[in-house]
């Protein structure tokens, strides 16, 4: 069975979650693009950890039955993106997060309140 945009936002979010993803934030980008309907962006502490966090996303996505368009930038180590066609998701390493701000980009976009998916 097919996944809604919204069931997927919360499995990659509270997959994340569950991996050590630092600081997840998600946007809805319905209003403002045509590549998806929502982007996670998050961070990790370290190049092994963002790989680990990128390989159980793509996992349970695939076992949900979503099809990855694309995985770019797993070899640079540095930035992650996980196009998984309704949800965009992207993890950097901590300083490369600060660097480019990608939140900035999508600041007329809403955020997802998504307290109920994360564990504090």
């Amino acid at each position: 069975m097919a996944k809604t945009p919204e069931e997927l936002l919360e499995l990659v979010v509270r997959t994340a979650d569950d991996r050590q993803a630092k600081d997840i934030i998600a946007i809805d980008v319905r209003g403002v693009s045509i590549l998806a309907d929502y982007n996670v962006i998050a961070h990790a502490s370290n190049t092994r950890l963002m790989n680990a966090i990128t390989e159980t996303v793509v996992d349970e996505a695939q076992k949900a039955g979503v099809t990855v368009k694309n995985i770019e930038g797993k070899q640079g180590g540095s930035w992650i993106l996980v196009d998984l066609g309704d949800v965009i998701f992207h993890i950097f390493d901590e300083e490369e997060r600060s660097h480019y701000k990608l939140e900035n980009l999508w600041e007329d976009a809403p955020s997802v309140d998504i307290t109920d998916w994360i564990v504090e």
